[in-house]
């Protein structure tokens, strides 16, 4: 379903522990907005629903709602320097309709 690389994971992983509480899950969420460009979003969540698809990935925990389960379906999740010294997440997508192969 998703892929994380090392890197994303590993950051994942450092941020639950500075986070100094109890370890949650990480959801995913994509939407389209009204010019269909995809908007991504991650964060850590508490609240899982029944329909909520769970499962672990490289030691990390991930949420995804059934609503954006075909939204995320082949998404790989990256921790890279895109400027010196300056890191981020980047989502590559084969689902959205910017996503250059």
């Amino acid at each position: 379903m998703i892929k994380l690389s090392d890197a994303a994971a590993e950051q994942i992983k450092k941020s639950i522990q500075e986070g100094n509480s109890d370890p949650l899950p990480i959801r995913f969420a994509v939407y389209q907005d009204k010019n269909n460009e995809f908007q991504y979003l991650m964060g850590f969540d508490d609240n899982i629903s029944p329909s909520d698809e769970t499962f672990s990935i490289k030691g990390v925990d991930v949420v995804i709602s059934s609503e954006h389960k075909a939204l995320v379906s082949g998404m790989s999740v990256d921790y890279v320097e895109l400027e010196k010294g300056k890191f981020n997440f980047i989502f590559k997508n084969p689902n959205d309709p910017s996503h250059s192969k």
